[in-house]
C-alpha cells in the first residue's frame, strides 16, 4: 500500500501555483494537508492576522472539500504534532513551502535534519517570493542594498509561470482540530467589525480582488495610488500575506494584461514595482535575519528614543491632532489596514515627531495589520527611520499638514475617519488649531474637547530631530 504524504502549509492558503502541494499530488500518494497552529513560534501572527487566518483557513477547508479531501486542522509544536500525524497515518514524505525569516528557517532546518535522518523525506518549494533571496547578487556576489539596483536587476531575469491548480486530491481523513475551537476571532470584546465589513479572506477572494484591480484600477494606478481618499490601489496585501495569491500569479498577469492593452503600461509597471518591494524586503530578511529588531545602519544602535507611553497611546488612538494622521491610526483600528501613502506619515510622525523608537510602531503594526508581514513590516519601519537599507535620508520628516494638503485635498479621507471634523473647510481641515474659536464652535470643533490639540509642535519637533538624527548622522 502506498504511504501517504503530508504537505505541510504554513503562509500559502491557495490552490493555485503552490509547488508544494503540487509535488503531493504528482507523486500519486495519499495527501494529507495539514495546518499546524504554532504557538511555540517567535512569530506567532498579531491578533488582527489571527482574525483573518481563522476565515482563510475556512475559506480553504471548503475548496480543500470541494475536492475530495479534508484540510487537516492541528495545534501545538509543530516538530511533536508531524511526529504524531506520522505515526498515525504510516507518511514517510513532507512537502512544504519554504519560509525566510529567522525562526522559521530555524524550524524548518531542525525539521529537515531531524526526520530526514530517521528516513524520513523531507522536501521544499518557493512559493511565496518570485526570486529566491539567495538568487540575486550584484557584481560583488553580495545582496543588494538599493532597491532600485536590485529591482533593475530582478526585470532582466524571467520568473518561473505559475503552476496550475489542482483538479482533484486524494486524502486521507485522519482526526481534526475544529477550527472554531482554536478561539481565533475576538469575543470579549469583538473589536472585529469593520474588519468583517471591509474585508473578505480566500483564495477566490484575492483572485477575483486582483482582476478588479487589473480590470478597473491599474491604468491610474501611478498617479492616484497615492490618494488616501480614492479606491486606487490593489488592496491585495493581506491576500499575499497568507499566500491566498501568489506573486507569479500577478507578475504573470500583469504583464499579459500590460501587452494585451498597452495603455496601462505605466500603471502595470509602477504596480509591479511594489511587487518588488515586497521582494527587497525579503531579499533582506533573509541576507540579514535581525532586521525585525535590529538597525541595519550600526550608528542608530545607541539613538537616544523616547519611551513616552502617554504620546504613545495617543498615537495608537488617533489622538495626535494631526488629523491625517489621526485618519490613518483610526482606519488601522477599525479596518486593519492603512493606505501606504499615510502608513509612512504617521511612522514618520511617531519617528521623527515623538522620538519614539521604529520598532515600537512596528510591533503595534504587527498587531493590527491584517496583512502583517514580518519582512514588509521590517524593511519599511527602517526606512522610514532612516536607519535600514535604501533608507530615506535622515532629514526627510514628512510634516502631517503638508502631506494633508497635498494628498487628502478635499479632505474626504480626514473626514470619513476624524468624523468630528467634517464640517471644516478644505483649507483648515488639515490644520483645524489655526482657525479661530467662532468659525470651530460653528463646525462643532471645541479643541481640547470634540478634538485634541496638537500633541507636539512639529516644526520645533522637526528640528530637535534634525539635530538628533545629524549627530548619528556623523557617528563614527
Amino acid at each position: 500500500m502506498t504511504k501517504p504524504i503530508i504537505y505541510w502549509l504554513r503562509q500559502d492558503l491557495r490552490l493555485h501555483d503552490n509547488p508544494a502541494l503540487m509535488a503531493a499530488v504528482e507523486s500519486s500518494c495519499p495527501l494529507i494537508p495539514l495546518f499546524i497552529l504554532d504557538e511555540s513560534s517567535s512569530a506567532l501572527p498579531g491578533a488582527a492576522s489571527l482574525w483573518w487566518l481563522h476565515y482563510s483557513l475556512k475559506s480553504l477547508a471548503d475548496s480543500y472539500q470541494e475536492l475530495g479531501t479534508p484540510l487537516i486542522f492541528r495545534r501545538g509544536n509543530s516538530k511533536d504534532i508531524l511526529k504524531e500525524v506520522m505515526a498515525e497515518t504510516g507518511a514517510d514524505k513532507i512537502v512544504w513551502n519554504r519560509r525566510y525569516d529567522a525562526a522559521g528557517i530555524s524550524i524548518d532546518t531542525d525539521i529537515k535534519a531531524t526526520f530526514t535522518a530517521e528516513g524520513i523525506a523531507c522536501e521544499s518549494f518557493n512559493s511565496h517570493l518570485l526570486f529566491e533571496p539567495w538568487t540575486i547578487k550584484n557584481k560583488q556576489n553580495k545582496p543588494f542594498q538599493v532597491f532600485t539596483r536590485y529591482w533593475d536587476h530582478c526585470l532582466t531575469q524571467k520568473p518561473i509561470p505559475p503552476l496550475a491548480a489542482p483538479t482533484q486530491l486524494k486524502g486521507v481523513s485522519i482526526l481534526s482540530d475544529k477550527l472554531e475551537n482554536w478561539n481565533l476571532l475576538p469575543t470579549k470584546p469583538d473589536w472585529a467589525e469593520g474588519m468583517r465589513e471591509t474585508w473578505r479572506s480566500g483564495e477566490k477572494e484575492a483572485v477575483s480582488r486582483f482582476r478588479y484591480f487589473l480590470e478597473e484600477l491599474v491604468e491610474t494606478y501611478k498617479i492616484e495610488r497615492n490618494i488616501p481618499g480614492k479606491e486606487a490601489t490593489s488592496r491585495l496585501s493581506p491576500h499575499l500575506a497568507w499566500g491566498e495569491i501568489s506573486p507569479r500569479h500577478i507578475w504573470y498577469e500583469t504583464m499579459q494584461a500590460m501587452h494585451k492593452h498597452p495603455k496601462l503600461a505605466i500603471g502595470a509597471q509602477h504596480f509591479l514595482s511594489e511587487i518588488g518591494w515586497r521582494e527587497f524586503s525579503y531579499h533582506l530578511l533573509f541576507h540579514f535575519p535581525d532586521l525585525p529588531k535590529i538597525a541595519l545602519r550600526s550608528t542608530f544602535q545607541d539613538f537616544p528614543w523616547h519611551y513616552d507611553d502617554a504620546l504613545f497611546k495617543c498615537w495608537t488612538k488617533g489622538q495626535t491632532g494631526y488629523p491625517i494622521v489621526d485618519a490613518g491610526m483610526r482606519e488601522l483600528w477599525h479596518t486593519g489596514w492603512m493606505h501606504n501613502r499615510v502608513r509612512m506619515i504617521v511612522a514618520s510622525f511617531l519617528i521623527k515627531d515623538l522620538l519614539i523608537s521604529w520598532q515600537q510602531g512596528a510591533a503595534w503594526f504587527w498587531d493590527t495589520l491584517v496583512d502583517a508581514d514580518i519582512a514588509n513590516n521590517s524593511a519599511s519601519w527602517q526606512w522610514v527611520a532612516g536607519c535600514g537599507a535604501d533608507a530615506a535620508p535622515y532629514f526627510r520628516i514628512f510634516n502631517p499638514i503638508l502631506q494633508g494638503e497635498k494628498f487628502d485635498p478635499d479632505g474626504s479621507y480626514v473626514r470619513r475617519w476624524v468624523p468630528e471634523l467634517k464640517e471644516l473647510s478644505n483649507k483648515v481641515i488639515h490644520k483645524p488649531w489655526t482657525a479661530s474659536r467662532e468659525y470651530l464652535a460653528a463646525a462643532g470643533v471645541y479643541l481640547g474637547k470634540t478634538y485634541p490639540h496638537p500633541i507636539i509642535d512639529h516644526d520645533k519637533a522637526r528640528q530637535q530631530a534634525l539635530a538628533i538624527f545629524k549627530t548619528i548622522k556623523k557617528a563614527p
